[in-house]
C-alpha cells in the first residue's frame, strides 16, 4: 500500500509541475497577444438628423515602437470607416467613407506625448497610456444625414485602424518590411446598420 501511495504522490508532483509550466506558457503567450490594436466598440448614433461615428480602440505598441517613439520617431495611424449597402445583383454600393490620420509623437524637451492630426485637437499628455487612449478614441464624427439613407435598407459598416509604415523614416520602412516588428493593424470590425 505504501509503494502504491508513493507512486501516486510521485505522479501527482509531476502533474503539478506540468500544470504550472503549462500555465506559465499560456500566460506568457497572452502577454504577447496584448500588442496590437483592438476595436473595443463602434457605433453610429443619430443626433439632429445626422449619424455620428463613436468608437474606442485599444492601441498597444510593441517595445520597438515605444523605443523609436522616445527617440523622436513620429508614428502615424490611419483610421478608416466605410458604410456600404449590399446588393445581390451587383457590387456593394458605397454610401459614406471617413478617413483620419493621427500622429503620435514624443517631445523630449517637455517630456510629453502629443497626439495630433487633421480634425483632431492636439493633446499633450505625460503618460504614453493616456496618449494611446486619446489616439484610439473616435468621438462624434459626422458620417451621413438621415435623409441620405433608405429607411428599409440594411447597411454594412466597417471600421479599421493601422500603423502607416509608409510615414516612417526610410531605414525603418526597410526594417518594417524585413522584420515585421512594425505590423500594427486592427482586425476590422464589421457590423450591420439599419437606420
Amino acid at each position: 500500500m505504501t509503494n502504491m501511495m508513493d507512486s501516486f504522490m510521485h505522479c501527482w508532483k509531476k502533474f503539478k509541475l506540468w500544470l504550472a509550466l503549462s500555465l506559465l506558457v499560456l500566460s506568457s503567450s497572452g502577454w504577447a497577444a496584448t500588442e496590437g490594436i483592438q476595436i473595443k466598440s463602434a457605433e453610429l448614433r443619430l443626433a439632429d438628423d445626422v449619424y455620428y461615428l463613436h468608437a474606442q480602440m485599444l492601441v498597444t505598441p510593441n517595445p520597438t515602437m515605444e523605443e523609436a517613439l522616445r527617440k523622436g520617431v513620429s508614428l502615424y495611424f490611419v483610421t478608416e470607416f466605410e458604410l456600404k449597402r449590399p446588393r445581390w445583383y451587383w457590387l456593394n454600393e458605397d454610401i459614406a467613407t471617413y478617413s483620419r490620420v493621427s500622429r503620435l509623437s514624443y517631445n523630449a524637451l517637455l517630456r510629453q506625448y502629443v497626439v495630433s492630426g487633421v480634425n483632431i485637437h492636439a493633446h499633450s499628455v505625460d503618460k504614453l497610456e493616456d496618449a494611446l487612449m486619446v489616439l484610439g478614441e473616435v468621438s462624434a464624427v459626422p458620417i451621413i444625414t438621415r435623409n441620405e439613407l433608405t429607411q428599409q435598407a440594411i447597411y454594412s459598416a466597417k471600421l479599421t485602424m493601422r500603423l502607416d509604415t509608409t510615414q516612417l523614416p526610410k531605414p525603418l520602412q526597410i526594417n518594417a518590411l524585413a522584420t515585421g516588428k512594425w505590423d500594427l493593424e486592427a482586425t476590422p470590425m464589421v457590423w450591420t446598420f439599419k437606420p
